[in-house]
């Protein structure tokens, strides 16, 4: 399990690292204010489906296991990234420092198209210039343009009608470049079919969920050297993400559908360090026509995303073992599927 939540993991985090190959810290070249807006904007619709695709999953049924039952449910869910969502609008940011010839570029969620930046600014009183390109998408690198998001835990049938959910990945290394991810999730879910009278003697089940999840996941950007200079520099995102459902099923012995209605809540943290250098144009002749400085960079980028929800699925029932698939109405739309080995 712990293997293919890595996996997972490090496919969402893997995107964001070819980014970084792409160039997308040349925004830094703009004031710090400037590349803040444009690294929010540009990362707002990943993080916020990743919030999405990790609240999802958590149950693929209303009943809960006898006491000491469990299963071992493994899957993924994917967060599609709504298509108003795959431009932001230049002119909308307020940019003071940075101007271009196009009014709209790509987020993270976008088309493979780059859009040309020109900064102007000041360094020590003088005017200088420079340009940079906002990085394309990864909307034809990501299946069905949805952010992923590993769905693989333990579930454990606990006295008085309840079931307790664990995802955990101690601190890993991913890739060449001591990268690493970790998560921890926890869940409790009440089944309150009794509160109902005569639904006990039906297929019908009811219950209460609640679940929290936390990851972090840390890697570096190649050092390079030139106009523009990286040295000792790693990203890392953090993200929590909590949600509450009420869930519903019929059970049948082999064919099952379940649903539920609930809230999502979440939120997540982008962060880089190191050392930039940018070079500048001054107009003026040789050898003054250039300027360096060591360039500013945007402390904790802060995303939010909540809203409700509502799912509908259904599962196989094939003795021990389950496949489980279903479709979740919210912010950014998931679909989660998966197996399931259950012994009640």
């Amino acid at each position: 399990m712990k293997k293919y939540i890595l996996l997972t993991a490090l496919l969402f985090s893997s995107v964001f690292s070819v980014k970084a190959q792409d160039g997308f810290e040349n925004i830094l070249l703009a004031d710090v204010a400037d590349s803040q807006k444009l690294l929010q904007a540009y990362f707002a619709p990943g993080m916020e489906g990743f919030i999405n695709s990790m609240n999802n999953g958590w149950a693929h049924t209303a009943k809960v296991h006898k006491t000491l039952g469990f299963d071992i449910s493994i899957g993924v869910s994917a967060s599609a990234i709504p298509s108003e969502r795959e431009l932001f609008n230049i002119g909308a940011l307020g940019l003071t420092s940075v101007s271009s010839t196009s009014s709209t570029a790509s987020t993270f969620g976008g088309p493979n198209n780059t859009t040309m930046m020109t900064v102007n600014t000041t360094i020590n009183g003088q005017a200088v210039s420079a340009n940079f390109e906002m990085p394309g998408g990864v909307k034809d690198d990501l299946p069905l343009n949805a952010v992923p998001a590993p769905v693989a835990q333990i579930t454990v049938g606990l006295p008085w009608k309840m079931d307790a959910m664990v995802r955990f990945v101690p601190k890993l290394n991913i890739g060449e470049d001591d990268g690493s991810v970790e998560m921890l999730g926890l869940g409790l879910k009440k089944e309150i079919t009794s509160w109902f009278g005569p639904l006990e003697k039906t297929p019908l089940h009811v219950s209460l969920l609640a679940a929290y999840t936390t990851m972090d996941v840390n890697y570096a950007i190649e050092d390079q050297t030139g106009d523009f200079s990286v040295q000792n520099a790693a990203t890392s995102f953090s993200l929590n993400a909590f949600t509450v459902q009420a869930l519903a099923s019929l059970n049948f012995p082999i064919f099952n559908v379940y649903g539920g209605i609930g809230y999502n809540s979440g939120s997540a943290s982008y962060d880089m360090t190191g050392t930039f250098t940018g070079t500048y144009q001054t107009g003026l002749p040789a050898p003054n026509d250039t300027v360096t400085r060591q360039l500013g960079v945007p402390r904790n980028l802060d995303f939010d995303a909540s809203g409700f929800r509502t799912t509908v699925g259904a599962r196989l029932s094939l003795g021990f073992f389950k496949i489980f698939a279903d479709y979740t109405l919210q912010n950014f739309n998931s679909i989660t599927a998966g197996v399931a080995f259950s012994f009640r």
